[in-house]
């Protein structure tokens, strides 16, 4: 599966030595039962989604919850705020896709305005970004990931379904006329679909000034599309890149590279002399063939409010609930903390486990 190695480059294909964890967390970080530092949440806006794309959900969609059901802007915002007092100091939005969220620029500015946070992202599939991407910086969003899986117009609907590529490019020169200055582009390959054009994804990054990273389809869905027929691993694709003529080197310091889960390669394209400038880094996301749960920082909260201490599991704790029940932030905070103490070391999903949830019903 591997190929040719060039001079100076680290291997490109099989596992890697585990990632050492760092000292001893803080007494006052908010710590799982594996003794692993959370600082991060991801909370997902809303179930819904102008696209359907093949890896997220079926192709008829899926049965949306009712309106009164998802967290109300004020519990998010709560929530942050118990998160950030927990030690918590990156939060992550998304969907579904976050931006269907009516006034979602007004909770933005609710949330970026909480001391002590540090980070406050998205991840959108940029179909709204024209409009939206100068009221989002304004109103204090630091960075953004913005899906885009094929620079192909036509692939691009198939893979999206109903997806219109014209748009995303526009939103993406949008933010960065707006000003963010970390724009990440995330492309979930898929065997047979999109795996070909890894180098020309490669290279629309590095001549755009944007990150790419390659993130393995996982097995979560609630049809049969994810298997070996759509599944390539990210060995699989460097090595498609080698044999575009791309020159990769491994960043030794990617485990810490923005605090994610992507282990960062530097890229050269052919005829560019390695020692001639710091390449382009492109990420790769091996939950799969290569997982992180060793290094897993972050914890999920569900549309509707559920704790999903590990994206693989469906998590038992209804925040929501808690906190239309009358639960204070410190009863709050005591349910996550007993939450965590029952997350799991890992996922098995290199062992054939399956979520049979569809991505967007999670959050993505």
């Amino acid at each position: 599966m591997s190929g040719t190695v060039p001079l100076g480059a680290l291997s490109l294909a099989g596992p890697h030595e585990p990632r050492r964890q760092g000292g001893a967390p803080s007494p006052f970080s908010l710590v799982d039962f594996q003794r692993r530092t959370v600082r991060y949440v991801r909370i997902s806006l809303t179930d819904r989604c102008n696209f359907r794309c093949t890896y997220c959900m079926p192709a008829e969609g899926v049965e949306v919850v009712q309106r009164p059901d998802l967290l109300r802007f004020e519990e998010i915002v709560r929530l942050v705020r118990v998160f950030v007092s927990m030690g918590i100091n990156r939060v992550r939005l998304t969907g579904g896709e976050p931006l269907t969220r009516r006034r979602v620029v007004d909770l933005i500015g609710q949330i970026a305005a909480i001391d002590g946070l540090e980070d406050l992202a998205m991840t959108t599939n940029g179909h709204l970004l024209p409009s939206l991407a100068a009221p989002l910086r304004a109103a204090g969003l630091t960075r953004l990931n913005v899906s885009l899986d094929t620079l192909d117009a036509d692939n691009f609907a198939r893979i999206t379904r109903q997806g219109d590529l014209s748009s995303v490019i526009a939103g993406l020169d949008a933010a960065k006329e707006a000003g963010f200055s970390d724009i990440k582009l995330n492309a979930v390959m898929l065997r047979g679909m999109n795996d070909a054009e890894a180098p020309d994804l490669l290279a629309y990054a590095r001549d755009s000034g944007f990150t790419l990273r390659f993130i393995e389809y996982m097995p979560i869905g609630t049809d049969d599309f994810w298997g070996p027929k759509s599944f390539i691993s990210g060995g699989e694709l460097r090595d498609i890149l080698l044999k575009a003529g791309w020159t990769l080197r491994l960043d030794e310091g990617s485990d810490a590279k923005g605090g994610g889960p992507a282990r960062y390669w530097a890229a050269w394209p052919r005829g560019v002399d390695p020692a001639s400038e710091p390449g382009t880094p492109v990420g790769f996301i091996t939950a799969v063939s290569d997982h992180f749960c060793a290094t897993c920082n972050r914890v999920r909260v569900s549309p509707v409010g559920i704790l999903r201490e590990c994206l693989s599991t469906p998590g038992a704790l209804s925040l929501r609930d808690a906190m239309r029940h009358g639960d204070d932030d410190a009863a709050l905070a005591a349910s996550i903390r007993d939450a965590l103490d029952g997350k799991v070391d890992g996922h098995r999903f290199e062992a054939g486990q399956q979520t049979f949830e569809s991505m967007v019903q999670i959050g993505g």
